[in-house]
């Protein structure tokens, strides 16, 4: 399931909401643009399969083809849920113009030990218990340090599979989460860490608002062979 805002449209304000849920995800996904971001939230897709699902930007028809076409580029990131059915929550966001020498221009075209050293995420439950609240907290961290991350950069987007069960600590977190998911509203924000003056500020790359998800609402992605 995907929804694609109107011709890549940013969103006017923190209160606009995508009602996904009238689409048959059940979920809602809000964009913050309280603060100056790099890119837009375009689509948001939940899979599901027996396998891990990796490379998802390789369907055809997905959000970051069609940005592709209109000569937008795309950053993706899939953050990948294992058990006895795996699960992926795919955000499409999409620039329309890269700032050549800039932090994300650096960020996309680098290689991967640069790119752990500085993607950043932001977590929070607003609405949730107080052990999950505790267990997933607010603090910054990197991903590529605390998880596996999986870099495929495509002509026009940059694909970050974002590995949750390569690590023990998160994947316990993912247990208490999982039981009780479509009880909880998760904010996530995604930013390019700067590490000398000349960085800042630092902007993000996007922010999403997930709420109360089914996972009977996921769909089995049609992918399309690996290209050797």
């Amino acid at each position: 399931m995907v929804f694609i805002y109107p011709a890549y449209a940013r969103s006017t304000g923190y209160d606009d909401v995508v009602w996904l849920a009238l689409l048959g995800l059940c979920a809602i996904v809000t964009v913050d643009t309280c603060g100056k971001t790099f890119n837009d939230l375009v689509a948001v897709d939940w899979f599901k399969d027996t396998k891990r699902m990796d490379h998802v930007a390789r369907r055809q028809g997905c959000a970051a083809q069609v940005a592709s076409e209109k000569g937008l580029f795309s950053l993706i990131f899939n953050l990948q849920v294992p058990g006895s059915t795996h699960y992926s929550i795919v955000f499409y966001f999409v620039t329309r113009q890269l700032v050549t020498g800039s932090l994300l221009q650096r960020f996309l075209d680098g290689d991967d030990e640069f790119r752990n050293s500085r993607l950043k995420l932001i977590p929070s439950v607003p609405k949730g218990s107080w052990i999950v609240r505790q267990s997933v907290g607010s603090t910054p961290c990197l991903l590529g340090k605390a998880v596996d991350c999986n870099y495929i950069r495509g002509p026009k987007y940059l694909e970050i599979d974002v590995d949750i069960g390569s690590s023990t600590v998160a994947n316990g977190v993912l247990g208490l989460v999982i039981g009780v998911i479509t009880t909880l509203v998760v904010d996530m924000a995604f930013l390019v860490q700067a590490n000398t003056t000349d960085e800042l500020p630092e902007r993000l790359i996007g922010a999403v608002r997930v709420s109360h998800i089914e996972l009977k609402s996921a769909v089995v992605p049609k992918l399309e062979p690996e290209i050797s």
